[in-house]
């Protein structure tokens, strides 16, 4: 193994040994971090110094995605004016390693008088942050993955997977749900699926449709024309993929252009309705194998949708 893989192969021991530490340190703190966040009436404001508020900020994302009303707050604009943002109903989570960011924790007075619920990421329960804070999340880790124990690697590794812990805790409390999540992602792909309609992706006019007596020469060019490759036979009486044509071409290739649409047609083709979600147009797809549906309006034919639609 070169050195450079060895090096990375370390890191990760270490990190996931950092990671692995976090269980051991876990206690009624964290119960109790959990429980103040679901009893507040506010927000939660997550603050940090420097690669903390780096991690900080990612918290702050993970929060808000997951139905946690959060903001971020950096401590040096928080000292010139932005503790107005701060009512007295928000939590205040301080991140600091060392427990004794100068930036932070001249942050306590105000918050005390403010009387804010604090909680703290450190790595020293015995620290000025720790012992100021309403409850304290442990974050220590055995060494750095630096070899200098300067660059804070292990331990905002640590800081971030409290984090994670403290969201998905909330999360569960609340019941949040796929559709909740969607709600707060709309442009994402699982927003999309769960909250656009069928309706709204699906292949409209013209469809590549041909009745049931037309001979194979009107399918092939209908189905070109289409290039969904398939057409449907009458009002969704059938449908006849590129696959039908392949496999008859397989079992029968000299009598294949002597037949006719009803002749090779899947009879009663599986079909969705126009406001049905796009989650369970992928549901019904995947269930069945297929990767066509055709979409009707009560019962007139109004479109198809394909896999392909649903990850664009």
């Amino acid at each position: 193994m070169s050195k450079h893989l060895e090096t990375a192969k370390q890191v990760f021991e270490i990190e996931a040994q950092a990671i692995e530490n976090l269980s051991l340190l876990l206690d009624e703190q964290f119960e109790l971090s959990v429980d103040a966040i679901l009893q507040s009436k506010g927000r939660v404001v997550v603050c940090g110094m420097g690669k903390s508020g780096l991690i900080g900020a990612k918290i702050v994302a993970t929060l808000a995605s997951t139905g946690t009303p959060c903001f971020f707050m950096h401590p040096g604009e928080a000292f010139h004016g932005d503790l107005g943002m701060v009512s007295p109903q928000d939590v205040f989570v301080a991140l600091s390693n060392s427990g004794e960011t100068e930036e932070v924790i001249r942050l306590l007075p105000f918050l005390k008088d403010n009387k804010n619920v604090i909680i703290s990421m450190t790595g020293r329960p015995e620290s000025t942050l720790a012992k100021n804070s309403d409850h304290h999340l442990n974050i220590a880790v055995p060494k750095e993955a630096c070899p200098l124990q300067l660059a804070p690697t292990s331990s905002t590794t640590a800081t971030l997977v409290m984090g994670d812990a403290l969201a998905i805790a909330l999360m569960q409390a609340r019941d949040f749900k796929p559709h909740d999540f969607a709600r707060f992602h709309p442009g994402g792909s699982l927003g999309r699926k769960l909250l656009t309609k069928v309706k709204h992706d699906m292949r409209t006019q013209p469809l590549p449709t041909v009745a049931a007596d037309a001979s194979m020469k009107d399918v092939i060019h209908t189905m070109s024309e289409g290039r969904l490759g398939l057409c449907i036979v009458g009002e969704s009486e059938g449908i006849i993929t590129d696959g039908d044509l392949r496999r008859h071409l397989d079992i029968n290739p000299t009598d294949l252009m002597k037949l006719s649409a009803r002749d090779i047609m899947t009879a009663n083709p599986k079909t969705i309705q126009a406001e049905a979600k796009l989650s369970e147009a992928e549901e019904l797809m995947n269930k069945l194998k297929i990767t066509s549906l055709v979409v009707k309006d009560q019962e007139k034919l109004v479109g198809v949708i394909q896999i392909y639609d649903l990850n664009k």
